[in-house]
């Protein structure tokens, strides 16, 4: 059977070919230390495990459940933007949880892309915005972030390409993977540009949480209809395996996705929903006992970055740090092998990311301190 023309222009993820090669190693012994995903190792909020578990008796537990969500997670999404963001959401019009982030990254480019369509998309940047630009018929249209200014567009360059046919622009603050972020006042003159370009902006924010003091969203920005943000739990609240995230912007918006996603699921199961909404519904206090422990993480992974002889900044957030490799390796990929075989530890190289990533490294610090400081030992 031959499969679609749409096969012939996406890969396997990365990650998905690499682990299994990082299996095999295992599988035959190998002690390997794992610092290359993005995967929280920490439990979420136990009153949120427990709301699952509870709700796991409720009558109607394994029913069909609303497109929309329950109108409790809803509102529990409505009061985090509130808390977290001071964005005022209607609950009911501008708000649909979604079963996780990278589902919605597919609905929005159904619900906006036609053929032919271009997308606008960060190099570096999360391979997934171009693996399903490609999906649907889109052509990405890359646009550069350097580390000269700050992994930001530059939106001087921005207004000298051909932008007609550009339908969406992906940002992701805090950035993945360079962990930089991005001002309000930027957001601004970002919506203004997309604005007099007639294109959707879309920030992808799901590490605004991590190592960051002062969380910040798109939609604190002026307010446009031109705007969606997709959110997520799963770094948030250690809450990857669940699969829980939202899009927020306009009725008109968040209306013409629901067309696309009520035709691809049948609502998310009520005991996760329940779970979500204990967990949206977290004080401050579990942000920083989250921040207290990756903070010290990251003090391992610095003296990782300099025994590898990397340079990085080690003020941004999220749950990597970025480093520059030295000129004595040929690609990333070359440095992360080298580092596999020779020393059992496995980090994603930057070329992933786009070709302007070449020449970097990603550590995750999704690893507890005593990996990290066997990690450090090896080197």
């Amino acid at each position: 059977m031959k499969t679609a023309k749409r096969l012939g222009h996406i890969q396997e993820y990365y990650f998905s070919r690499k682990l299994k090669e990082v299996g095999d190693l295992i599988i035959k012994g190998n002690p390997i230390i794992n610092l290359g995903i993005g995967s929280p190792d920490i439990m979420p909020p136990k009153s949120t495990t427990d709301s699952l578990i509870q709700a796991l008796e409720s009558p109607i537990a394994h029913k069909y459940q609303s497109y929309k969500g329950i109108e409790s997670l809803r509102l529990a999404i409505k009061s985090f933007y509130l808390n977290n963001y001071n964005v005022e959401l209607n609950h009911n019009e501008e708000i649909l949880p979604l079963i996780g982030s990278k589902e919605g990254i597919m609905h929005i480019s159904l619900a906006f892309l036609d053929t032919g369509d271009e997308v606008l998309i960060p190099n570096p940047g999360y391979p997934t915005y171009t693996s399903v630009s490609k999906i649907v018929g889109a052509k990405p249209k890359y646009y550069e972030l350097s580390e000269s200014n700050s992994w930001l567009p530059n939106l001087e360059k921005l207004k000298k390409m051909d932008l007609s046919k550009v339908k969406i622009m992906w940002v992701n603050y805090p950035n993945m993977p360079t962990g930089s972020n991005c001002s309000l006042s930027f957001f601004n003159d970002l919506i203004s540009f997309c604005e007099e370009k007639n294109i959707l902006l879309i920030n992808d924010n799901p590490y605004s949480f991590i190592l960051n003091e002062n969380p910040v969203s798109l939609l604190m920005a002026k307010k446009s209809k031109n705007c969606l943000e997709l959110n997520s739990l799963s770094k948030s609240h250690n809450m990857a395996g669940w699969r829980l995230g939202m899009v927020v912007g306009s009725k008109e918006n968040i209306d013409n996705i629901l067309k696309i996603k009520s035709n691809m699921d049948s609502g998310m199961f009520l005991p996760i929903q329940l779970g979500a909404v204990d967990a949206l519904n977290q004080d401050k206090s579990w942000y920083k006992d989250l921040n207290n422990i990756y903070k010290d993480r990251k003090k391992i992974v610095v003296k990782i970055c300099k025994k590898l002889n990397l340079k990085f900044d080690d003020k941004g957030s999220g749950l990597f740090v970025w480093g520059k490799i030295s000129d004595e390796f040929k690609t990333s990929e070359d440095f992360v092998d080298e580092l596999l075989y020779q020393k059992n530890i496995f980090i994603a190289p930057g070329s992933i990311f786009g070709s302007n990533g070449e020449g970097y490294v990603r550590i995750s610090l999704c690893c507890d301190e005593k990996k990290l400081n066997e990690a450090l030992k090896r080197l």
